[in-house]
């Protein structure tokens, strides 16, 4: 009899069973992948605000793991809820907020290549938070493959300049929502060792949202004028790309290493490029492209040589 789900995500990351699995995991990878590529597709076709979006997005999601019960799973016990654990869940959902807000909004402004490629900056600064917080060094290989990253999302910026400021500006709010998204991941990083993964994820979707909300009624947004399209897309947001991709790799943890998943953030750019060109008519420019191979190249090279190059 197959398991439950919430008990098969709180496994540990370090467990392989590739073998039980009725699919290849890479399969299932890629089926990840293609349902977060999606998410930009989704945005670009609702005319709500973002905030709205990424509200309903976090609303949705949460309604859909409340039937697996995350607060009964094993282990939810042993959470020490000291001051600093508090402090750091609660920074935790206010970054995961502020990703949504700044790159669903990034989507309004400029293109999807250059907000999709700008967001895989997140690996830099990770790799800068970490060597701060965490005393991780990176070795000169590691260092030398994120410039190359850098260098890609330049030209990528320079190529926007002269494409239009809304369009720069809408590449600024996606390295925003880059930054935000490595700050959270950084602040639950401690968390995830002393808290199972469902339950931190309730905990954090619910803050995000709360954040959120209080943007809408600070702006006055309408928080129920949407069009039947809107809503569904709403669902969509939750479904797709949240439960099928973000959760989807949590769960492939207990199938393949850490370093393989990650490197979803190379394949999630090139295909929500494909999807753009095809469905949204989006053409990328030569310096888009440029720009987005260099980034792609390095930060795939430091997904490369990253467990070798970390030291502690």
């Amino acid at each position: 009899m197959a398991r439950p789900l919430e008990e098969r995500l709180s496994q540990p990351a370090v467990t392989t069973k590739r073998g039980s699995l009725p699919v290849s995991p890479y399969a299932l990878l890629f089926v990840g992948v293609f349902s977060v590529a999606l998410s930009s597709i989704f945005i670009k076709w609702s005319s709500a605000p973002a905030s709205i979006m990424g509200m309903y997005r976090l609303l949705f999601t949460i309604v859909l793991l409340l039937p697996f019960r995350p607060w009964r799973q094993t282990g939810a016990g042993r959470f020490s809820w000291s001051v600093k654990g508090g402090l750091l869940l609660v920074l935790s959902g206010l970054f995961l907020g502020l990703h949504f807000l700044f790159w669903m909004e990034s989507l309004k402004h400029t293109s999807v290549a250059s907000s999709m490629i700008l967001l895989t900056l997140q690996p830099v600064f990770i790799m800068i938070g970490s060597f701060f917080l965490f005393k991780e060094r990176t070795s000169v290989q590691g260092v030398a493959s994120l410039i190359v990253a850098l260098v890609g999302s330049l030209l990528i910026g320079w190529g926007d300049i002269g494409f239009s400021g809304q369009a720069l500006y809408g590449d600024l709010l996606s390295i925003a929502g880059a930054l935000s998204y490595s700050l959270y991941l950084m602040a639950g990083q401690k968390l995830m060792k002393e808290i199972p993964s469902m339950l931190y994820s309730l905990f954090v979707f619910v803050i995000a949202a709360l954040l959120l909300f209080m943007f809408n009624v600070f702006n006055r947004y309408t928080l129920t004028d949407y069009t039947p399209t809107d809503w569904g897309i709403f669902v969509l947001l939750a479904l797709i790309p949240t439960v099928m991709g973000q959760m989807l790799f949590n769960w492939l943890l207990a199938y393949v290493n850490a370093t393989t998943v990650s490197m979803a953030v190379i394949g999630e750019p090139v295909l929500a490029i494909i999807l753009a060109y095809l469905l949204l008519n989006e053409q990328p420019t030569w310096l888009q492209a440029a720009g987005g191979l260099l980034t792609m190249l390095g930060v795939g090279i430091y997904f490369r040589i990253k467990p070798k190059s970390v030291q502690k």
